[in-house]
This record gives C-alpha cells, sequence and structure tokens, in this order.
C-alpha cells in the first residue's frame, strides 16, 4: 500500500460555523474538496502521526464514502489507529463518549446534524478534541487558515474496508478497529439513571413513543427503551437509519415532527413523546397535550436533576446559549449555584464542564446535556425526563404546572426567516447595531461578547440583544448551521412570575413584543416576508 501526494488547489468556504463545516452534499463529493478540508484539519492539529482517532457518523447520503477517505487519508498522515463505528454509524454524543473513554486524540464526526440527508440536501463534518467536545474557536480557526494554504493531501492507494462487523484490521501500518455504536453509550446511560425505577413504571402502564425520525439514534433508542427498559416493542418509530431520513427532514421540533405531535395531542395518544434529529445530539419533548420547549426543559431538568442517581449530588452549575430564556437562570438562583451564559455553539461550555463550573448545559435549539460526555445528547435528555417522571409519579403536564407556579413562566418562541439574501441580513443586523436613539420602552440594545471565565479567550459580535423596560428580551443572530443564503433567527422571551397568567398561549403572550421588534427592524418588509418561515 503507497503513499500518495495528490496536487490541490484552495477552496473557497471552507470556514467551519458553530458545528463544524456544512455544505450541500454534492460540493463535498467534489474532487479533492472533502481531502482538502481533513488534510487542513490533520495540518491544523500538527499532523497525525501516533494518534488515535474515533470516525463515524449519521449514516446520511455519503457518510460511508467519506469514511473511507478520512481512513485512507489518516493512515497516509501516520495515524495510529482508528476507532470506527460499525456501518460507519456513531451517533455525535456516542462519538464523544467513546472519544473520552478511549482516550483518543479526537474523532471526525461526519454529520448536517438536523439538516436534511441526501445527494441534493447537506452534508457536513468537524474535529472533536481529546474531552470529545467540539474544537474550540483556535483550532476551528487553524483549520480555516490551512484551507487558504492547502496545496495537497496525502492518502493511502487501497481498496475500501468492510465495516460491517466488528473486527480489528491494518491498513498500512494503522490499526482500524470497528466497534458496536450502541454498546458503551448505552451502558454509560444505565450508569446514570435510575434503570430500575423506569422499567417500573413503564411496566404499569406509562406509555411512551420515541421518534428517531430514520435517523442515527433509532438503534440506540431501540436497545436502551425496548430492551433494556422493556418498552413495548414498536415503541420506537422510524428507528432505521436512512441516507435521506426516509426523505424527511430531521429536526426535533413541531413542524417536522408533526405525525408525533399529533400522536400525543390526541385523546388516546401516548403519556410521554419524545424525538431526537439527525445525529442523536437534539431532542424534543412532549407530554399528553402539551409540548415542552427546549428552554423550559432545560429548566425543569436542572430543578430535577437530584431524583436521577448520577446527579444526586447536585449540580455545580448550569449554563445555557446567550438565546435561550432565562428560565434555567431561575432555578440556578433557587438552587444556589452559578449561572453561564455562553455564545451559541456547545463548543464553549466544553470548559465549564473540564473546569467543573457547570453540570448541566442546554440550548434553545433543542440541545441539552450534562458533563457525562461534552456534546448535547438527545437521548439523555428523554432518559433524564423519564427518571423524572419515574420519581416523581406525576404527568408531564403536572410537571410544567408545577414548575411555572415555583418559577414563573418564561413565554418564549424562536422565529426564522430562512435562505435570506446575505446582504440583507447582514445589512439588517448592523443597522440593529447601529441604533443609538432608544425608542420608548428599550432599556438597552447590546452585541453580546462572552468572555470565558476559565481560560479569559474572547468571543464577540455573538447576536444583538434588545432590553425592554418591561423585563421582556429579544436576540437576533444569523445562523451558522445553515447551507443556502442566510437564516435569521429572533427569540422573543416575555417572564411572567409564578402569580401571573402562566396559561396563555405563547404567540398571543408575545405578540406585543413581536409587533415592538418588527416596528424596530422592519423585519418583515426587508426579507419580503408576510412572517417567518418557522416559528417555534
Amino acid at each position: 500500500m503507497d503513499i500518495v501526494t495528490h496536487q490541490i488547489s484552495p477552496f473557497d468556504g471552507q470556514k467551519p460555523g458553530t458545528s463544524g463545516l456544512r455544505k450541500k452534499t454534492r460540493t463535498f463529493m467534489e474532487q479533492g474538496y472533502l481531502e482538502a478540508f481533513v488534510q487542513s484539519t490533520f495540518n491544523a492539529i500538527e499532523g497525525c502521526t501516533g494518534k488515535t482517532f474515533v470516525i463515524g457518523g449519521d449514516g446520511r447520503y455519503f457518510n460511508a464514502e467519506a469514511i473511507q477517505t478520512i481512513l485512507r487519508m489518516a493512515a497516509a498522515n501516520g495515524a495510529a489507529r482508528c476507532i470506527v463505528g460499525q456501518n460507519g454509524l456513531l451517533s455525535t454524543p456516542a462519538a464523544s463518549n467513546l472519544i473520552r473513554k478511549r482516550q483518543a486524540d479526537g474523532g471526525l464526526i461526519l454529520s448536517a446534524s438536523h439538516n436534511p440527508g441526501g445527494i441534493d440536501a447537506d452534508f457536513g463534518i468537524k474535529y472533536n478534541i481529546a474531552n470529545g467536545g467540539p474544537a474550540p474557536e483556535q483550532i476551528t480557526a487553524a483549520i480555516h487558515a490551512q484551507t487558504k494554504t492547502i496545496t495537497g493531501y496525502k492518502t493511502l492507494d487501497a481498496a475500501d474496508l468492510d465495516l460491517s462487523e466488528p473486527l480489528k484490521t491494518e491498513l498500512g501500518t494503522m490499526v482500524v478497529e470497528v466497534v458496536d455504536p450502541v454498546s458503551d453509550y448505552a451502558s454509560l446511560m444505565e450508569s446514570l439513571f435510575d434503570f430500575p425505577a423506569i422499567r417500573d413504571l413503564l411496566a404499569g402502564g406509562f406509555a411512551i413513543k420515541f421518534d428517531a425520525m430514520h435517523a442515527v439514534t433509532g438503534p440506540y433508542a431501540r436497545e436502551i427503551l425496548e430492551n433494556r427498559l422493556g418498552a413495548p416493542a414498536g415503541t420506537v418509530l422510524n428507528g432505521t437509519p436512512s441516507v435521506d431520513f426516509g426523505k424527511g427532514h430531521p429536526d426535533p421540533n413541531p413542524i417536522w415532527a408533526k405525525p408525533l405531535v399529533d400522536m400525543v395531542m390526541s385523546d388516546n395518544g401516548p403519556d410521554f413523546a419524545a424525538a431526537s434529529d439527525g445525529d442523536g445530539d437534539r431532542n424534543m419533548i412532549l407530554g399528553k397535550g402539551v409540548y415542552v420547549t427546549p428552554s423550559d426543559s432545560l429548566a425543569v431538568l436542572a430543578a430535577n436533576a437530584h431524583l436521577a442517581p448520577g446527579y444526586s449530588r447536585g449540580l455545580a452549575g448550569v449554563a445555557r446559549s446567550m438565546p435561550t430564556s432565562r428560565a434555567a437562570d431561575r432555578v440556578a438562583e433557587k438552587l444556589g449555584i452559578n449561572a453561564f451564559e455562553t455564545p451559541t455553539g456547545w463548543k464553549f461550555f466544553g470548559n465549564l464542564l473540564d473546569a467543573g463550573r457547570a453540570t448541566i448545559c442546554g440550548e434553545e435549539s433543542a440541545g441539552t446535556g450534562s458533563d457525562h460526555v461534552r456534546e448535547k445528547d438527545g437521548l439523555w435528555a428523554v432518559l433524564l425526563w423519564l427518571n423524572i417522571l419515574a420519581a416523581r409519579r406525576m404527568s408531564v403536564a403536572d410537571i410544567m404546572r408545577d414548575h411555572w407556579q415555583t418559577y414563573g413562566r418564561d413565554y418564549y418562541s424562536r422565529h426564522d426567516y430562512e435562505a435570506v439574501d446575505k446582504t440583507v441580513a447582514e445589512t439588517i443586523m448592523a443597522d440593529l447595531a447601529a441604533i443609538t436613539a432608544l425608542p420608548d420602552g428599550i432599556e438597552k440594545i447590546d452585541s453580546f461578547a462572552y468572555t470565558d471565565p476559565v481560560d479569559n479567550s474572547r468571543s464577540e459580535n455573538q447576536g444583538m440583544r434588545v432590553f425592554f423596560t418591561s423585563g421582556a428580551r429579544a436576540v437576533m443572530r444569523l445562523s451558522g448551521t445553515g447551507t443556502e443564503g442566510a437564516t435569521i433567527r429572533l427569540y422573543l422571551e416575555q417572564y411572567e412570575p409564578a402569580d401571573g397568567q402562566l396559561d396563555r398561549e405563547p404567540q398571543q403572550a408575545l405578540a406585543p413584543l413581536i409587533a415592538a421588534i418588527d416596528d424596530l427592524t422592519d423585519l418583515k418588509t426587508r426579507t419580503g416576508r408576510a412572517g417567518p418561515d418557522v416559528i417555534t
């Protein structure tokens, strides 16, 4: 097997976003495109010699081919070992766990998360560091710098490997270890949660459904929910991973998981339902007749985490992304622990988790997790909810009602304006930042900046915040996870105290705030939209 060096020129636009590099699948399939980014990554981490990597993905179109390419390149660049999920599959949290458990030097995760899959849809790749978490900004910046100057890549002249069964083999001088993608992760979950109590809850007739959305979480959910916890066969819906996610959109929200929502809202629906996304790091939580927003879910999990064995000692702190509602902050205040507000992107939680400053973290975009790995974790959130339900023996609706009566309610919604002309979107943001004369009712407008309390690194221009004298808050930022145009995300929040009106419809409760932001930014007119494309 000969090492071959191919000459190559840089590709424009290979700057990693908040979750790695995401482009159209056909772009990644262009000759040399994937190779350029992978070699740039290897160069940015000072090479591969003697290193061990974890490699896997969510099974979307081009996943299998990309893994073979990466294996040959890792071998040619001197890696000692690559640990690969069987059939190339690894959920993002499972990959994080493997990196940590096997003390790997890092990992390459192939996913575009909740974006659609297929030859005409989306693909992505990101590098995770030795703590199991996404590469921090200094590494992604180094990768981007390498993509601008790259002149060639190394690969091995070798045939594809059979990844269909667990085994150990060699590729050149590199060991390739194909592992069961589920077993280590399932055992980790069993160590954190009270599986006997959850089994008893389910055996008593508490009905649940889990929608894997034809994505990577299906095998994990079947093993944990059906095999280990005894849920009836068929509890896991759409549980076989598909390269195009069953021609669906693997984003666990009320829009894209509408059949599950309709099911749980029906008279004979299950007591509890949940869904996860393409790579298994996001979640949606539902109870009979109730949808739990990700922000509320984070707050409820923080308030009740002590009921699970893995968190019985309490929490060191709670962290949330800046656009996420401040509901978790109110829990932290009552618990007497720190609450951290970070930029969007799970990588910003890594230092807090490693330093023991935070135990549970969450984002409004349906990502929740803890210090058990360094990624958000969809099934982890589902199992913590089931543990809480097993301990408290209350319905999801009753738990939410009790929470709001204790802490008050943060009415919250996200409005997405998708595929907006990039220049228009950037101008809207710039004009908001340029406002100096504050209109009546507005207390402050600022651009969010974050200083990491662990290493003092600074991140600026992380989104515009508008604070109102009423206590309401609006956040506007451009998303870094799309592949077409720009997505403007508008986050809206209005607090209602515990003795206030806690049962209003969120869009009605937020209507004055929505109108005030449109008056301030002229958002609908400037984007040419009658309203947002997606409301969650």
